[in-house]
């Protein structure tokens, strides 16, 4: 029966870290007056309760890892990181002249890229830059990924007496031939030394990022990875699939062929062993492919009701403006989302005439609403309800036809004005969450757009 399902339910389809997903955006309606007016609104309805976040997209990276989907620039090069910071300085200082008053800052997120391939005292003086507009909320949470090779003590201190408690180190699988492959090669004693490093500094949060469904990726690989992860006992992981998305322009995803990639049942295998093992080690599901011991605050979230998804991942806390920094970072006002240009140097030249370097973007309706609410809870709650007008919206019915055959194969319970997810739906929620998908549902894609969903 598993098996004959994972063969029905493995699609394409979107991780949805927004709704609509990005290939869905409506690009007619938007503007960079509409995107500066939303921002403004947000902000003016957010800024005090409960601030807002920061995404800051830091591209580079020293070498090129094959299995990575993200906007990158690969240079050994350390001279275009001053010139990178003025830049998102200058960016943020637009940004800061249009809200008309000084943000209050609850999430900073590091993304990239790489990072730790900026010096300590360029983050230093990144981060020194944000804060001579902005203020931090009572209760903010600032937190970076790290390289394990390249993250150094200093990086760590320095970022920790900034105002960082989290980071997230890319362990992805500790086999060396699957590490060959996807040319990320890193010892366990370079995680193991950062990890050591986190916890003695006083950081709270340590997380680590496992993929399966990795090239020659075999199940003694994915057991080895988690024992040894075991060992370090990270206070959160993202146990994630493989992405293959060989399409996209300027994608790093070669160095092996598609038949060296676990497909179909031994993939899910690969996930279900590791699952099984996450849990005899204390590990909790929090939301679609992340883990948490009972300490950790994603737990709490969780527990709560409190945990949010966006651009940035899974947070512990929810704040209704998102702004992105950097090249190809997104923002979000909830109102509409605005993508930065991709293209480093268009980036550059866009600041220099006193603009925000946003491309393009989508200004959401009533209905997008209405469905980003219902696939937030059930990527975060694994539930939803449509009982009032705000969360009722009239293609209901037809959801639920489909969500009929989902609750014929075990995957979720369908109550009178809810939907449940069952424990053995979790690892389809991806596919249940395209059920309520309307804009993917009145145009499905003449080429394939994103990964498979198993």
């Amino acid at each position: 029966m598993k098996n004959s399902l994972i063969q029905k339910y493995n699609v394409p389809g979107p991780r949805y870290t927004s709704y609509p997903t990005v290939p869905y955006w409506d690009e007619s309606d938007f503007s960079y007056e509409i995107w500066t007016e939303t921002l403004k609104k947000s902000f003016v309805e957010s800024n005090g309760p409960e601030g807002i976040s920061l995404y800051i997209h830091l591209p580079f990276c020293e070498s090129l890892c094959t299995f990575c989907g993200c906007n990158k620039r690969i240079t050994k090069n350390h001279s275009v990181e001053n010139p990178y910071i003025d830049a998102v300085l200058k960016e943020w200082s637009i940004y800061c002249k249009i809200l008309g008053e000084k943000p209050t800052i609850k999430e900073i997120h590091l993304g990239g890229g790489t990072p730790t391939f900026f010096s300590p005292k360029n983050l230093e003086d990144l981060i020194n830059g944000i804060f001579t507009s902005a203020v931090k909320a009572s209760n903010y949470e600032f937190s970076f990924e790290g390289h394990p090779n390249n993250t150094s003590h200093e990086h760590l201190q320095k970022l920790y007496d900034l105002g960082f408690r989290r980071v997230s180190f890319g362990v992805q699988d500790y086999s060396a031939k699957v590490q060959k492959a996807i040319h990320r090669e890193q010892p366990f004693h370079n995680v193991a030394k950062v990890t050591f490093w986190a916890r003695e500094i006083g950081y709270t949060s340590i997380g680590h990022d496992i993929i399966f469904g990795l090239p020659f990726q075999e199940i003694e690989d994915v057991i080895d990875t988690i024992e040894k992860t075991k060992s370090l006992q990270p206070d959160r992981l993202a146990f994630y699939s493989y992405a293959h998305v060989p399409w996209i322009k300027g994608n790093g995803q070669r160095g092996f062929k598609d038949e060296d990639i676990p497909k179909d049942d031994k993939k899910r295998m690969l996930y279900e062993t590791g699952k099984k093992l996450l849990f005899e080690n204390g590990y909790h599901e929090i939301g679609m492919d992340h883990f948490a011991l009972e300490t950790d605050s994603l737990h709490d979230a969780f527990e709560n009701g409190k945990l949010h998804r966006n651009f940035m991942g899974y947070s512990s806390s929810k704040t209704q403006l998102m702004i992105g920094l950097g090249v190809s970072s997104i923002s979000d006002s909830w109102y509409s989302f605005a993508q930065n240009v991709k293209n480093l140097e268009d980036y550059y030249q866009i600041l220099e005439w006193d603009k925000l370097p946003v491309y393009r973007g989508h200004v959401l309706n009533n209905e997008d609403l209405k469905i980003r609410k219902h696939i937030l809870n059930l990527m975060c709650q694994f539930e939803t309800s449509w009982e009032n007008k705000e969360t009722y919206f009239e293609e209901i019915p037809e959801v639920l036809v489909q969500l009929k055959e989902m609750e014929n194969d075990g995957l979720l319970i369908i109550n009178k004005n809810s939907i449940q997810v069952t424990d053995a739906g979790k690892p389809y929620v991806r596919n249940i969450c395209m059920a309520f998908d309307l804009r993917l549902k009145r145009k499905a894609p003449e080429t394939q757009l994103f990964s498979m969903t198993i």
